[in-house]
């Protein structure tokens, strides 16, 4: 009965012992994935001794060590195929705003000032280039690295390019992408292949302290000092790997790795854990350089536009510039050209004046005669009144009443010789041109008794007003008179071969299609067609001494007006009918 007692008692304190082994010797390994960038065996080399002391330190649980690419590293923690992660930072940020894995530990180098500034990048150059001293200095030359997602060969240092004013992402430098292991940069930039090289702290001297290059061929382009830290370096300082455990990864699990990292003894190169540091300086790298969680924005913000399509909007803008250079000039040209042509027409319209002007004396000197003709009649009338007063006055022979009738005569006399003298400085007077609103008909007759004074042997003018009483036109007047005595003068000269009885000068008004017409017509001799189609061109003329200028001006005129000066063979002939219209000032209200 003892005996079956104490065998119980054994039986219960020996069973939850062994049930709890055998639950841990059927509990699934804990994977651990780590970032391979090196290639997968160095890459587990470097963590041989990671799993076992794990289990060490965690009874009754395995684990296993997993080396994946970048691409590959994350597709496992999308599947939740891994427990656990080691990575860079920058990947670390990258993974973490997608699918929330939580940092645990991070990874502290025997050189790291702590785990926040534990590494950064260094730009070198070989020393006898003693034009690159400066971050800008290497814009447009050539910059050798290792990959684009490599965090301290690269990031780190295209971060403060940027900060320089240098977008290496933009092309500002020609990148040269070497590949694994590091020192490649280093050496593309001694073989003359690269003007600078970007490898992470501290690799440089390490490689020098184990002779595999000489320090003193090299150079460190723009050096930042950071008190306590043993390497050189041309940027901040970062936090380096963490170790983060995955979403869904249980808690308890996660604070049993983390506290048997931090109480690992260090490395054999000097490696330790220690608490997770602050990555919050990467995260700001990845929004300033538009990269990993941050690219929105490289389509969403200005700045980020600016960065993508710099070349595009660069271009974009040249154009608009260009554009804008040449509106500006062809708007200074215009501005140029209306102000020639401003000037040029009002020299035009200058010499037309003293070209119309230069016509009216050329009409007035080609009658001078009859001129002086008409004026010698009134004064000659004058004087011989005078002479017979002043005999009457010698013989005494003085009648008030014949007195006054012979004054009468003389002041009509006056008066007359006076009116031709009026009508003349009108009509020969240099003036500036004057558009007014008067009867159309009126004009027509001055012009007609004007040239009967001046030609007294002038055919007979018939004068058919077929307008309403009192229709008006818009337009210096004088200028149409000066159209009319043309004309009709040129009726007369083309008649004076015909007898007396069958010279007529018919003046015409009436409208057609809404506007005012006159027409003058002969009775002269038949004009062959082609001499008709050149009546009108400046120079030509079938007279002996004419000038050719007469009918060009009158056509100038009716076309400053808004008009339009035609010649017709007269139906029936012969004869000619020359005709203008002009704007009806009825239609212009």
């Amino acid at each position: 009965m003892l005996a079956a007692a104490v065998g119980l008692l054994i039986l219960l304190i020996i069973w939850p012992a062994s049930a709890l082994a055998a639950n841990a010797t059927n509990a699934a390994p804990v994977r651990i994935g780590v970032l391979a960038y090196r290639g997968t065996g160095e890459e587990l080399s470097n963590w041989d001794d990671l799993p076992a002391q794990l289990a060490a330190a965690i009874p009754g649980r395995s684990f296993e060590v997993h080396a994946l690419a970048g691409p590959a590293l994350r597709e496992a923690v999308q599947a939740d195929a891994l427990d656990f992660v080691i990575t860079n930072s920058s990947q670390y940020v990258a993974l973490a705003a997608e699918f929330g894995i939580q940092r645990i530990a991070t990874v502290m180098l025997c050189e790291a000032l702590s785990s926040k500034e534990s590494l950064g990048s260094v730009v070198l150059t070989l020393a006898s280039r003693d034009d690159l001293t400066q971050l800008t200095d290497l814009r447009g030359k050539r910059i050798a690295t290792m990959a684009p997602d490599a965090f301290g060969g690269y990031l780190v240092a295209a971060r403060e390019f940027l900060r320089a004013g240098v977008d290496l992402e933009a092309g500002d430098a020609r990148l040269l992408f070497v590949g694994f292991p590091m020192r490649q940069a280093i050496e593309t930039v001694r073989s003359g292949n690269a003007d600078a090289a970007i490898i992470r702290t501290c690799l440089f001297e390490q490689l020098a302290a184990r002779g595999m290059l000489r320090a003193a061929d090299y150079k460190v382009v723009a050096p930042q000092q950071h008190a306590g830290f043993p390497c050189e370096a041309s940027t901040p300082l970062y936090p380096d790997w963490p170790i983060a455990a995955a979403r869904g990864v249980d808690r308890q699990l996660a604070k049993d790795v983390a506290m048997a990292l931090l109480s690992l003894p260090p490395s054999p190169t000097g490696m330790t854990w220690d608490v997770p540091a602050d990555y919050q300086p990467v995260n700001e790298l990845y929004r300033e350089m538009m990269l990993g969680p941050y690219t929105d924005l490289r389509t969403s913000t200005f700045q980020g536009v600016l960065k993508n399509h710099r070349i595009f909007l660069l271009a974009l803008l040249l154009l608009l510039v260009g554009g804008i250079i040449h509106a500006v000039r062809v708007e200074y040209l215009v501005r140029r050209r209306t102000t020639e042509l401003r000037s040029a027409q009002a020299q035009a319209r200058d010499l037309q004046r003293k070209t119309e002007h230069m016509a009216r004396l050329s009409i007035l000197g080609e009658m001078s005669g009859t001129l002086a003709h008409e004026l010698n009649q009134p004064l000659t009338t004058i004087a011989a009144y005078a002479q017979g007063m002043e005999r009457r006055c010698a013989h005494g022979q003085l009648d008030p009443a014949l007195i006054t009738e012979t004054l009468r005569e003389i002041f009509a006399q006056t008066e007359r010789a006076a009116g031709v003298i009026r009508r003349v400085r009108n009509f020969a007077g240099k003036r500036a041109a004057a558009r007014e609103v008067r009867p159309i008909a009126a004009t027509v007759r001055e012009a007609i008794n004007l040239l009967t004074t001046l030609m007294p042997d002038l055919p007979p003018v018939a004068m058919d007003d077929q307008l309403p009483d009192g229709t008006t036109a818009l337009a210096d007047h004088l200028q149409l008179q000066q159209v009319l005595l043309n004309l009709m003068k040129n009726a007369a000269e083309s008649m004076r071969e015909l007898p007396r009885f069958r010279r007529t000068i018919n003046v015409t008004l009436y409208r057609v299609d809404g506007n005012l017409t006159i027409a003058v017509a002969d009775r002269g001799p038949t004009v062959p067609a082609e001499t008709l189609a050149q009546l009108f061109e400046p120079f030509f003329t079938t007279k002996f001494d004419g000038l050719g200028l007469g009918l060009a001006i009158c056509k100038s005129i009716i076309e400053a007006h808004g008009g339009r000066l035609q010649v017709k063979p007269r139906d029936p002939p012969p004869g000619l009918v020359f005709h203008f219209n002009l704007p009806d000032t009825r239609n212009a209200r």
